[in-house]
């Protein structure tokens, strides 16, 4: 009887716990690991406010490596050089026209590095902006100005940006926004609470999302 309690209850808390995100480590010099409580935080956020069992335990994975597959939503950040091996790029390929999603969030600086890599994964596919009446702006939360801007740098109004694949939006760049920053433990950089909650909001949009589509 004990050890039928004991399977059960392992079985609970895989189902309880299926869902699994990660940080994607790149090649180039870039701080891939910057913002390291980012991440956490809108985890746990999403499994408060709605209704999601994601793993808080967020890994690490490497571009090149074949556990990217294990995570149906890998998020991506720095501020600056990004380099793509013919490897990765054909890795995140396959990972992304096969159901994976890549949510990369400029934290200043990135813009130039990413947008020359993304044309190794996608050679005949440029980023598109998303107009905000796309559903990932209202997947959970309602922003019906589109993405919001949540740390200001040059006076540049925010924007996503992202690549589809018959259809589906399977990769997400949020520039000008810093929703990264807005993520992160309040002391880091002081936010307001209304700032934080829309940043955790947004990102709630883009789990869910990536989750569901």
């Amino acid at each position: 009887m004990k050890t039928l309690f004991s399977f059960f209850f392992i079985l609970f808390s895989i189902l309880m716990f299926s869902q699994e995100v990660a940080v994607l480590k790149y090649k180039g010099g870039g701080d891939w690991y910057s913002n390291p409580t980012a991440l956490p935080n809108l985890v746990k956020y999403c499994n408060d406010n709605i209704d999601t069992h994601i793993n808080e335990s967020v890994q690490t994975v490497e571009a090149g490596s074949i556990d990217i597959f294990q995570f149906p939503f890998l998020h991506m950040t720095g501020h600056g050089n990004v380099f793509f091996s013919d490897d990765d790029a054909q890795n995140l390929r396959n990972y992304l026209i096969s159901g994976g999603f890549l949510h990369i969030d400029d934290n200043y600086g990135m813009a130039p590095y990413i947008t020359k890599e993304l044309k190794k994964v996608f050679p005949n596919s440029d980023l598109i902006e998303i107009p905000k009446e796309h559903k990932i702006f209202s997947s959970a939360f309602e922003f019906s100005n589109g993405l919001p801007k949540i740390h200001e740098h040059d006076g540049k109004a925010p924007q996503a940006f992202g690549i589809f694949h018959e259809s589906r939006l399977i990769l997400l760049f949020t520039f000008e926004s810093d929703l990264g920053d807005g993520w992160e433990d309040q002391e880091v950089h002081n936010d307001p609470e209304d700032v934080r909650e829309k940043a955790l909001k947004m990102g709630s949009n883009i789990i869910k999302y990536a989750f569901e589509n």
